[in-house]
């Protein structure tokens, strides 16, 4: 190497600079490798349940219906306020709780749509998906201020979808599935480059862990929201 160079430090900041690279992209293959197990355990218990009348009828008819919808909020929620205080691993216990739960609340779409446009719509949002977030980690523009602007969709979308549960509008369900495939789409971009944006070379191994359980669980939430949103729009329902 040129002494000059040497002289000046440019050969250690560059070797850094790779050294970091290097961990900035083993960090985001763990995100996508949690996510994308997360979402393999989820497909398989909605398929199971969805396909097993005597798991499915005693949940769906009767009121243990809304327990099984409003498990995976909660454990967002468990999710968000305890991270901090756990364990790497109970991190991950918890997220792939967390999937299987999902799992058991999807279960519905396999009673309601065709297994054709179930498989279809999952590879048009992988499609999306992958894309959009690629998008995120890519860009050099700052989605900072697109998230603020995302996050109060993002709220509206879940008051108007509680409203429709007592509506049963169809024209408010078409708003909301056109809108969400918006919002989730620009949110995939946004938490993709801010999970690139918390990496840090310096972190310890547990802290690390741990993001990486926590991005995979935003875009883990992200891909699912956006599957059922273009299932409303694009899905064919069982005759």
């Amino acid at each position: 190497m040129d002494p000059i160079q040497n002289r000046f430090g440019y050969g250690s900041q560059a070797q850094s600079a790779a050294l970091f690279d290097e961990g900035l992209r083993q960090h985001m293959l763990r995100v996508y490798n949690y996510m994308g197990l997360g979402l393999a355990i989820t497909g398989l218990v909605a398929y199971f349940v969805g396909s097993t009348p005597a798991l499915y009828v005693p949940i769906f008819s009767s009121p243990l219906k809304w327990v099984v919808m409003l498990a995976p909020l909660a454990f967002v929620f468990f999710f968000s306020f305890r991270i901090q205080t756990m364990s790497a691993s109970t991190a991950q216990m918890t997220f792939w709780a967390f999937c299987a739960v999902m799992g058991l609340s999807l279960a519905s779409v396999f009673l309601v749509f065709t297994g054709a446009s179930i498989a279809r719509t999952f590879f048009i949002t992988a499609t999306m998906f992958g894309a959009t977030s690629l998008y995120g980690y890519t860009t050099k523009r700052d989605l900072a201020k697109m998230g603020s602007f995302l996050m109060m969709g993002l709220i509206g979308i879940v008051i108007a979808s509680v409203v429709n549960i007592f509506l049963g509008s169809s024209a408010l369900q078409f708003a909301v599935s056109v809108i969400g495939v918006v919002v989730f789409v620009g949110l995939t971009a946004y938490d993709t480059q801010n999970i690139k944006e918390q990496y840090a070379e310096n972190v310890d191994q547990e802290s690390q862990q741990k993001l990486a359980v926590f991005g995979a669980l935003s875009l883990y939430l992200n891909f699912v929201n956006l599957f059922q949103m273009l299932l409303s729009l694009t899905g064919q329902r069982e005759e």
